[in-house]
């Protein structure tokens, strides 16, 4: 009977440190899982990615920086990564269909995690859905890549520099153009020392006052002339102010532009003499005529003609009318002798 009892004893020995040691192995998993809780308080979410680099099956979960789940599982759906994973359900109403997953660094070796952005509209994403998946960041690799290429093109343009191809390969092998730079550098020096010595209009204005107060008096006059003229004074400034002044243009305008309307109408002589041609091939019939009568002159035909052309005939006539000067003078010295008048009576 006693043998017995301490068999007993020792099989309720092992059972309860059985029973502890599950414990302790139990609390050891929920304190290294964190915040992820035992598997029937997790549920499953998914999510994809064109490339998953370093994430595998156990890699953390985070919602906010807050570990909340781990991976399960990254198989490949086409070319497509499907990601799996299982998250605490405590979180479920952070986790919602405004929510957005993206792959984040654990460590600098690679190791990757699945980073979710809580959103608290939305809703609820449920067990086995899929989360929006944000485009996939730029990897070490990538950014090796570029700066590989970045590198190349600079040996490429060091390369063509020591060949002397455009401006600054012709500089720094073209010894013709080097000089011509160091040409335009000793003018440009030149032209510095003669404005700090005051040569020239642009050195006089930065070294004589004189200059400078004549420029400034200048400038006061357009200011004080424009001041005039926002004040309304003078014809020009009638012109931008007056309104009167201004409807008395206008109306000149108005009257010049009916004066040219009724010109197009054909009212009035130069109406009709710029919209009739009844007019105008009269008025060009005459000018025919005329052109026809002094051709006639030229040409010597009729007493005109004859006068203008015939030199015996403008003698004759020009002994005529001195002939007839000096009877005119001659009675005028002794008109008795030329003007004998009788008067007799019955």
């Amino acid at each position: 009977m006693p043998r017995t009892r301490s068999l007993a004893w020792s099989e309720l020995k092992l059972g309860v440190l059985t029973i502890v040691a599950v414990i302790i192995a139990t609390l050891t998993i929920f304190l290294v899982t964190g915040g992820q809780g035992f598997f029937w308080q997790r549920y499953t979410l998914k999510t994809r990615f064109s490339n998953v680099a370093g994430l595998k099956p156990g890699s953390p979960v985070r919602l906010a920086g807050v570990e909340i789940g781990s991976v399960t599982g990254t198989p490949l759906n086409g070319a497509i990564v499907e990601v799996v994973f299982q998250v605490n359900k405590e979180y479920r109403d952070r986790i919602t269909t405004n929510s957005v997953a993206k792959l984040g660094s654990v460590s600098l070796l690679g190791e990757s995690a699945v980073d979710i952005t809580p959103a608290t509209a939305g809703t609820p994403i449920a067990d086995g859905g899929y989360v929006t998946a944000a485009p996939a960041a730029a990897q070490l690799s990538d950014l090796t890549d570029t700066a590989g290429q970045g590198l190349q093109q600079v040996t490429d343009l060091v390369k063509d520099i020591r060949a002397g191809k455009g401006t600054v390969g012709k500089l720094v092998t073209d010894d013709a153009l080097y000089v011509q730079v160091q040409q335009f550098i000793q003018t440009a020096n030149e032209l510095t020392r003669s404005i700090r010595d005051g040569r020239g209009t642009l050195g006089k204005l930065v070294n004589d006052r004189k200059t400078a107060d004549e420029l400034e008096t200048t400038l006061g006059n357009v200011q004080r002339m424009t001041a005039r003229l926002d004040a309304g004074e003078g014809s020009l400034g009638k012109l931008l102010k007056d309104e009167s002044f201004a409807n008395s243009l206008n109306g000149a305008t108005s009257g010049l532009r009916d004066v040219l309307d009724r010109l197009n109408r054909g009212e009035g002589t130069a109406g009709k003499f710029m919209t009739d041609p009844t007019l105008f091939n009269q008025l060009n019939s005459v000018t025919a005529r005329f052109d026809d009568l002094i051709a006639k002159l030229n040409d010597g035909q009729g007493t005109a003609g004859q006068l203008l052309k015939d030199k015996q005939l403008y003698e004759n006539m020009n002994g005529a009318v001195s002939d007839l000067r000096n009877l005119i003078s001659m009675i005028q010295k002794d008109p008795r002798k030329y003007l004998n008048i009788r008067v007799s009576i019955f």
